[in-house]
């Protein structure tokens, strides 16, 4: 039987007569209502009246209103207040900064300010590498948005943003032991956020750009990976490209097919679009077909073009295949959907090649129906957690950053991110490997130190590493 994997999850506070069968008629009408009680508390008993919270998950928000609607129908209940447990959550923010050393006497206030800590700060305008031992600097990302490709959100601004990157700040440090903080930035501006991202990173040993549309993306990053001697990870671009890797990686063993002879079909031109296939395409895929909303990617279009684009034509559609999704999509090994909901059909993938493998990424809805491709596909994973092959960027980016903080890498390589993508791959042994388990659990605690080690060591083995490796890895 399927679990149930609630999507939203409130409590609400029902009062009624403290008789018998009262709280039945109530867990009935949550039922009824496709409603799934967690917990079930006292708050009071007075008068011959109960009240008690009641926790309940659904799949969908109008549940909710729909279950506290019936309930307060019910003769004799009064519906006290109804509480989202998500909400709840980020009451104040989700994350704070905690002191790593106590100060209970003026010797230690002296140590750690004024004067003792102006000895350290001598010592770092002698040499500022000592500030990668001296301060947080070595062990601390920044998390930068401009709020303009939030989630499946879109253009939602910086405020709204602010809860998604500290979300990914939290991820960091129960992942990956890393210290991040949320950079939200009130500009649009490729310029602006250069300068300002120049600017801040004398305090961060590494640089993750997150929800930033395209192709402004592509500049930002560019410019900043050249002016900058810190990591600089757009993890929209490239933690989705590793994980989507790995997971090809393993689908391909499970469907006995070679990466070198296999035909992917892309859904989406945007940041992560772009970066899979540049990923793919690097690791010897070698018919590649971007599709967008004018249809396939080719050599000469005129339409909706970029010089992203332009580069993926010529090097992964090089029989000039023309025409829409469905129709390039005929003979396909691989589909891969970065794009939006229901773009493809069961019967679209009935035409593509023998034991067809479908990442259908886009969130909340899938490119295709889990349910509607089950017939025709042989590998399926989407983004969502409540069905099987979850592709989570949360399994690339702790791991990725430990290992380049820990090798204190000027960069983040190619070689880097196909060891990222092999390490997460691995955690999946050929003895437990099958069709609904192509990719470690985001709560499997082997991935982040797994990938960090792997990721080390490409570090080092380019070159572009400054620890020394017998110094690695305080994880």
């Amino acid at each position: 039987m399927e679990d149930f994997i609630p999507a939203y999850t409130f409590t609400i506070r029902a009062q009624y007569p403290n008789q018998a069968g009262m709280l039945g008629r109530v867990s009935s009408v949550i039922g009824e209502h496709g409603g799934n009680i967690g917990a079930i508390d006292i708050v009071e008993m007075a008068q011959g009246r109960i009240t008690r919270d009641i926790t309940v998950g659904v799949h969908h928000p109008e549940q909710t209103h729909e279950i506290v609607q019936y309930i307060g129908a019910l003769p004799g209940v009064r519906v006290v207040r109804v509480a989202d447990l998500t909400f709840q959550l980020h009451l104040g923010g989700k994350i704070e900064v905690h002191s790593r050393v106590p100060i209970r006497t003026r010797s230690a206030l002296s140590m750690v300010y004024t004067p003792g800590v102006a000895r350290v700060s001598l010592a770092i305008a002698q040499d500022r590498e000592a500030a990668w031992n001296l301060t947080v600097k070595r062990n601390t990302v920044a998390v930068v948005s401009d709020g303009t490709a939030v989630l499946g959100l879109g253009d939602v601004g910086p405020w709204a943003a602010l809860p998604v990157m500290e979300g990914k700040a939290l991820l960091f440090k129960e992942l990956g032991g890393v210290d991040a903080w949320p950079i939200c930035l009130n500009t649009k501006d490729p310029d602006e956020i250069v300068k300002t991202v120049k600017n801040i990173a004398v305090g961060f040993g590494g640089i993750n750009l997150e929800d930033i549309s395209a192709p402004r993306c592509f500049e930002i990053e560019e410019r900043l990976r050249q002016e900058l001697d810190i990591p600089v990870f757009h993890d929209d671009q490239h933690g989705t490209a590793v994980v989507v890797a790995a997971a090809l990686i393993n689908a391909l063993k499970v469907v006995k097919k070679d990466i070198g002879q296999t035909k992917v079909v892309v859904s989406g031109a945007g940041a992560a679009g772009i970066a899979c296939s540049q990923m793919l395409l690097q690791m010897g895929v070698p018919q590649l077909i971007m599709c967008d909303r004018s249809g396939a990617v080719y050599k000469g279009r005129q339409e909706n073009m970029n010089r992203y684009k332009d580069a993926l034509a010529e090097r992964g559609n090089r029989e000039g295949l023309r025409g829409s999704l469905a129709d390039v999509i005929e003979g396909a090994d691989v589909f891969l959907g970065v794009s939006a909901p229901k773009v493809l059909r069961g019967e679209d993938i009935r035409r593509m090649a023998r034991d067809p493998i479908v990442f259908a990424l886009a969130n909340p809805d899938p490119e295709v129906i889990p349910e509607d491709a089950a017939p025709y596909v042989r590998v399926m994973a989407t983004g969502r957690s409540d069905y099987p092959n979850q592709i989570n960027n949360a399994l690339c980016f702790p791991g990725l950053f430990r290992g380049v903080l820990d090798a204190r890498a000027r960069t983040v390589n190619q070689e880097m991110m196909e060891a990222a993508a092999s390490a997460i791959a691995s955690l999946v042994p050929r003895n437990v490997l099958h069709e609904e388990h192509i990719i470690p659990s985001l709560f499997d605690k082997a991935v982040a130190p797994t990938v960090a080690r792997a990721v080390s060591r490409a570090a080092h083995r380019t070159g572009v590493a400054r620890r020394q490796r017998r110094r690695l890895s305080y994880y």
